[in-house]
């Protein structure tokens, strides 16, 4: 197998279903740069005429001198008009581009299991979705036509040269291949390629810690907190910053020294042009060509410049393309060769386990679980933080896959089922709801795309969202998040639960869907998630275990096992784990604030 394309020519492949697009912005950035070249041609055949004449001022061929003057006018406009055209080509091919790139990495990103993400930080993600295709965005639409425009005026330019005077277009080449030869050396050290991947990193952990940042903004402030107590953030900008102040301190002086070079080729080209001319004090030619060559020094200047910005993003670009490959190259969900259908949704554990950390370091987060949920049952996970409750619900819509064991709907393996129709089978209401800046309405009809408006309104009053929905300015319509009103707690819980609703999955998991309600609305919570749970396999995550007393079957679990296994009332009579933490729940509620403090009713 052949080594996978890295870089430029991995972003040239990229951008290969836009080739045609961009081969045609090419062609004319290159018609554009020896287009814009006439007008230097044009003042030295001016000049040439003038010093041919300049003895007899009155034989200058007017004629020649109206003609290249009107031709470095028409080269000009010409070289405008075709340079538009092909940025514009370069932009269209850019922003098509852009997108599919944008569209393929989150669809791919929306195929891969919970793990990567828990893997990964999310300012990485966003990083890669945004600023990285962005750059490339930038380069495609900017930069390669430069390229193009560069490497043609310069080639041209030389060509011309060497053809006039080989003695002084090897005296204006020597710096030009000084100073790259410089930065060639300074840009392609492991040093240098270390110091763009520290960069990079740099700029994930502070996209990273931003978000974090942001969203613990409440207790930053409660706590009277500044940036300074943030440490990550803060240690993230500080790094960031020394990284800035070394990185410049590193490369200062090449590319100081490769400026200078380039601003002073009049150093190397008069020294030449003085000793041809000694040579020959009367040949007016040679004092036109070497005019030409000063006028025409500082035009080779500005691609080489160009050329200079291009080498310095394309190491931005090879790293953002390592990046996003790196992202693409992530294994999705499988999908099986021949995928079954389930007849029925009762769902069954068959010596299950599992561990985050698939290197075998850490503990198992369960470990052989097996149980069966039956359809048109209540199933409850409970027991204490950590013991797996979440995990178990997680494995059932193949957010992980288990090292060990299997898990059936129906009698079919999850992971024989299409992804597409384990996803319709299976809905879940988590604990923390995630509203999207929009409508209720486009919040619900999520549950089902494509929906009526009347299904959405029917979820909507079955989750009890109705009332409270019909009393914000717009209704339904009514924007929520940045811009709009902001819900509790339990409304986002009931707006989630209308989305379950909504899409009319057989299978349930919930995970604590009142964990957020007041007293005031677990009441309305509890009707919703009664008609949400008609006739379904339902698997709830439990923390308040008066809602679970009248399960079908009640798993407790500890330390990733099943510790026992039951209903309420058998469980209780065993007087074990789960008779333990009834006993602590229903305490709890007879502890009453009194002035001094927390106090039982039994002992007040």
């Amino acid at each position: 197998m052949g080594k996978s394309k890295t870089g430029i020519p991995r972003l040239l492949e990229i951008a290969g279903e836009k080739k045609g697009l961009l081969l045609l912005s090419g062609l004319l950035s290159s018609t554009s740069a020896v287009l814009m070249l006439v007008p230097f041609i044009s003042v030295y055949f001016i000049l040439a005429e003038l010093l041919r004449h300049a003895a007899s001022p009155g034989g200058i061929d007017r004629q020649a001198v109206i003609f290249w003057g009107l031709a470095a006018l028409g080269g000009l406009i010409l070289g405008l008009i075709t340079s538009y055209c092909g940025i514009m080509c370069s932009h269209v091919a850019a922003f098509r581009i852009q997108y599919q790139l944008r569209i393929t990495m989150t669809e791919h990103l929306g195929r891969l299991p919970l793990g990567y993400l828990n893997g990964t930080s999310t300012g990485a993600v966003k990083k890669t979705l945004e600023q990285n295709v962005d750059k490339v965005e930038n380069f495609i639409a900017h930069q390669l036509p430069d390229i193009v425009s560069a490497m043609a005026t310069t080639i041209l330019m030389l060509g011309v040269m060497f053809w006039l005077s080989p003695p002084l277009a090897a005296a204006c080449l020597l710096p030009v291949l000084l100073g790259i030869i410089l930065q060639a050396v300074l840009m392609t050290s492991s040093r240098g390629q270390a110091s763009v991947k520290q960069y990079h990193q740099s700029l994930e952990n502070i996209n990273a810690s931003a978000v974090q940042y942001v969203r613990g903004m409440p207790a930053v402030k409660v706590f009277g907190q500044t940036v300074h107590s943030f440490r990550k953030f803060y240690r993230d900008m500080v790094s960031y910053r020394d990284y800035c102040l070394e990185y410049t301190d590193r490369f200062q002086n090449g590319y100081i020294t490769f400026k200078t070079l380039l601003a002073s080729l009049f150093l190397f080209i008069l020294p030449v042009g003085v000793y041809l001319l000694s040579r020959e004090p009367d040949n007016r030619s040679t004092a036109a060509v070497l005019l030409f060559f000063l006028i025409m020094a500082p035009g080779i200047s500005a691609p080489l410049y160009k050329l200079l910005a291009l080498a310095s993003s394309t190491r931005d670009i090879g790293e953002g393309v390592r990046r996003m490959d790196e992202l693409l190259a992530q294994q999705p969900v499988p999908e099986p060769l021949s995928p079954e259908s389930p007849g029925s949704f009762e769902i069954e554990f068959s010596n299950v386990s599992f561990t985050y950390d698939e290197s075998g370091e850490a503990a198992a987060a369960l470990s052989h679980i097996s149980f069966r949920a039956e359809q048109g049952q209540v199933t409850a996970l409970v027991g204490p933080s950590g013991s797996g409750k979440s995990t178990v619900a997680s494995l059932v819509p193949r957010f992980w896959d288990p090292q060990e064991g299997n898990i059936r709907i129906g009698g079919v393996d999850i992971r024989h089922m299409a992804v597409r129709e384990l996803m319709d089978t299976v809905a879940f209401v988590f604990q923390e709801s995630f509203l999207f800046y929009d409508t209720l309405y486009e919040n619900i009809a999520v549950g089902k795309p494509g929906a009526s408006r009347h299904e959405v309104e029917a979820a909507a009053r079955a989750a009890q969202c109705d009332d409270f929905i019909t009393r914000l300015p717009q209704g339904y319509d009514t924007l929520i998040g940045e811009g709009g009103v902001y819900l509790s707690g339990g409304e986002e819980q009931r707006i989630a639960v209308a989305r379950a609703i909504l899409k009319n999955s057989p299978v349930l998991v919930l995970d604590e869907a009142t964990a957020f309600a007041d007293p005031e609305n677990e009441h309305q919570m509890q009707l919703a998630l009664t008609e949400l749970m008609r006739g379904k396999t339902v698997i709830v995550i439990a923390h308040r275990l008066s809602s679970i007393r009248e399960a079908g079957q009640i798993l407790v679990l500890r330390d990733g096992q099943i510790a026992e296994q039951g209903k309420h009332e058998g469980l209780l009579s065993q007087n074990g784990l789960y008779a333990d933490m009834w006993r602590a729940y229903t305490g709890a509620g007879e502890w009453v604030m009194e002035k001094g403090g927390l106090e039982h009713e039994g002992t007040a």
